[in-house]
């Protein structure tokens, strides 16, 4: 079964404190599926652009199910309703306000001056984020 978290390395330090034996993160060699043909499957370590849907991590809770944790932190076009913004906690909020924070420098670098609109960007940063769009620049 797979479990969509934003960020896969707090996910796995929160397993490992509560007692869950979960594997290293994990990339795939090509791709988002380690298992096709002509992959070789995983590589350890997050995907290195940090891209998302690429870093992934598995355990097996005490029933025997398998479960495969998958870092989801921009979803895919059409994916998600562009009309509606939610965060599921106070931390993936977070970890998409630091998102926007960066992006934001960025664009107050290529403009040459602080950003008096800045609550604006931040905001259509974060709807734009997850509703997969082109993320303003």
């Amino acid at each position: 079964m797979y479990l969509i978290v934003s960020d896969i390395e707090a996910a796995r330090k929160q397993l490992v404190a509560n007692g869950i034996d979960a594997s290293d993160v994990f990339h795939c060699s090509e791709g988002y599926a380690c298992r096709f043909p002509g992959n070789e499957g995983r590589v350890s370590g997050l995907n290195p652009d940090r891209g998302s849907y690429g870093s992934f991590l598995t355990f097996s809770d005490p029933d025997g199910n398998g479960w495969l944790l998958q870092e989801v932190t921009t979803r895919f076009p059409g994916r998600v309703d562009p009309g509606v913004t939610s965060f599921s906690s106070a931390s993936d909020l977070a970890s998409a306000l630091r998102r926007a924070a960066a992006a934001h420098g960025n664009h107050e670098k290529r403009i040459g001056a602080a950003d008096p609109n800045w609550p604006d960007w931040y905001a259509e940063y974060l709807v734009r984020e997850q509703s997969g769009e082109e993320l303003p620049q």
